[in-house]
């Protein structure tokens, strides 16, 4: 299991106020986005003296060899849900080397609906790194962010190189996926740590066998310079952009490479680009581990709660329930076969702390597993973790997700000796999920293709106002990332939410969204220190 910055889909509107949260989750976690597909098409570029005059206008510090890429012209057509059009845009497979081939990225859009006050383009993320910005457009934003918004903005998406429908990093099969969600990821003995390395390494050398044209290019850096040739394929001067969990460290990466191309950018549930990847999976844990609390201290005053009425028993509780299931998984019903394992039960115990409307979903799950024996409603919240739908099939989540990862940063462990080494600081970061998360961050080590990225801070020395969000109960990208990104650009003003959950946007909090509307509407940041509940 490698935990992701944001699961999967979104989810449908809170009715405390019009929106919803900028994030790839929904209710109920069992069901799977709904993706409207677009049709592939080609882009028709200009070439020639067109290409020539196109250069003139193209920014500073553009290589006139990304003139072709810079000056092409989409071809518009509908697609999937009334309203919507896609595209294909082309770019360089390699930056490095223009002429080595092109890849085909998967554009959405939905315009403006009040074309005469039309401010531009707004490009949407909904993070991963892996989730498909087309279907998160599709399914929420165009339909679900706020309705001035909406008016002014033509909504826009591109799948990221590898992801989705921008020629997908593929790996594993169904089959073979069921069996690599089930690995034991707390290895009680060196068989079983093998089968875990096994396990690791068999992913690995699928994604280079089936993907190895791709391995190499599908860095977070060649994702920023994509989203630099839409923004001029769209004919904006500027970026503007929100991007949530991964798609902050994204939309950072644009503006530090970009950053007189920067306008109004909203960076939402933030990642710290300076940190190791050791870092940021001993700090995620931790921020689980922070979630978690506040689900238990929910959980302890309700009569339902399967793990009883004493805040302070309710992780041991639970971290003894995984333990017999990896002596002894549940039946879950599930026509393939699978049993509620150990490693199963975790991520739906995770998924569901994304957010805390799935915590009622979570009692019933755990009371149904814990007093009837029946993993059933575990095994719907893994399966919505990791894409899966009834069918058996995945989408191409976990496969890019790894690809980003392992190309972004250098391994956290190389081996499991150094896991093995780190356990201490994992579990006292989280008692219950730090055994297995210390061990789910070796996924890196059998990589077939070597990290080209580093830890580094972003400043975007010269940029626009940027609004960073931070949640200060949120899991996957703890609050004090928020604080660090937030110090290290330069023109950032932090945004902070006072609760709990992954991201803020459009969680019901009047007080963020009326601020970040302001922001994207009048291009008014935040007041210095502004905090909301």
């Amino acid at each position: 299991m490698h935990i992701r910055s944001c699961p999967r889909r979104p989810r449908k509107p809170r009715r405390t106020r019009t929106g919803t949260a900028l994030r790839v989750l929904s209710l109920p976690l069992a069901a799977l986005l709904a993706v409207s597909a677009c049709s592939a098409g080609g882009s028709t570029t200009t070439g020639g003296s067109a290409a020539r005059a196109e250069l003139a206008a193209l920014p500073k510090a553009t290589p006139s060899a990304l003139a072709p890429y810079y000056g092409q012209r989409l071809s518009w057509r509908p697609c999937g849900t009334p309203g919507f059009q896609c595209a294909t845009m082309r770019a360089p497979l390699d930056y490095a080397h223009p002429g080595a081939g092109d890849l085909r990225l998967a554009v959405s859009r939905k315009k403006a609906t009040d074309p005469a006050k039309r401010l531009g383009s707004l490009l949407v993320n909904p993070g991963g790194p892996g989730g498909s910005a087309v279907g998160y457009l599709q399914s929420y934003a165009g339909v679900g962010y706020p309705a001035p918004v909406r008016a002014r903005y033509d909504l826009v998406a591109v799948d990221p190189r590898g992801v989705a429908r921008s020629e997908p990093v593929e790996c594993l099969d169904g089959h073979r996926m069921d069996t690599y969600t089930q690995t034991d990821t707390t290895p009680d003995d060196r068989r079983e740590t093998d089968g875990l390395v096994d396990a690791y390494r068999g992913f690995a050398e699928a994604c280079g066998a089936h993907a190895a044209r791709l391995l190499r290019h599908v860095s977070t850096v060649e994702a920023a310079r994509d989203m630099d040739i839409l923004r001029a394929v769209l004919g904006d001067r500027r970026l503007t952009y929100v991007g949530a969990s991964y798609g902050t460290f994204l939309g950072a990466t644009y503006a530090g490479l970009f950053p007189d191309r920067v306008g109004r950018l909203v960076l939402d549930g933030a990642l710290d680009p300076s940190l190791s990847a050791r870092e940021l999976n001993l700090e995620q844990t931790a921020g689980f581990e922070t979630a978690f609390r506040s689900f238990a201290k929910d959980c302890a005053r309700r009569r339902d709660c399967p793990l009883g009425s004493k805040e302070s028993g309710i992780g041991p509780r639970l971290k003894a329930f995984f333990g017999a299931l990896d002596r002894r998984p549940l039946p879950t019903g599930d026509p393939d076969g699978r049993r509620l394992g150990e490693a199963l039960a975790t991520t739906g115990v995770i998924a569901a702390m994304y957010d805390e409307s799935s915590w009622e979903q979570l009692r019933a799950a755990l009371t149904a597993a814990i007093e009837d024996r029946d993993g059933a409603g575990l095994l719907a919240l893994s399966d919505s973790y990791y894409q899966r739908d009834p069918d058996g099939r995945y989408t191409n989540l976990m496969s890019a997700n790894a690809a980003v990862n392992c190309l972004d940063l250098p391994v956290a462990f190389a081996t499991p000796e150094q896991v093995e080494q780190a356990l201490p600081s994992f579990e006292k970061a989280s008692p219950v999920f730090g055994e297995g998360l210390a061990w789910a961050s070796l996924n890196c080590a059998y990589w077939p293709v070597k990290p080209t990225g580093r830890p580094h801070r972003i400043t975007a020395k010269g940029a626009a106002p940027i609004v960073v969000v931070g949640t200060t109960r949120d899991p996957a990208t703890p609050y004090r990332w928020a604080e660090s990104l937030a110090r290290q650009l330069s023109s950032a003003r932090l945004l902070t939410y006072v609760g709990d959950g992954h991201t803020a946007y459009g969680r019901g909090s009047t007080c963020i969204d009326s601020t970040i509307d302001a922001y994207l509407l009048h291009g008014t940041p935040p007041s210095r220190g502004k905090r909301c509940s």
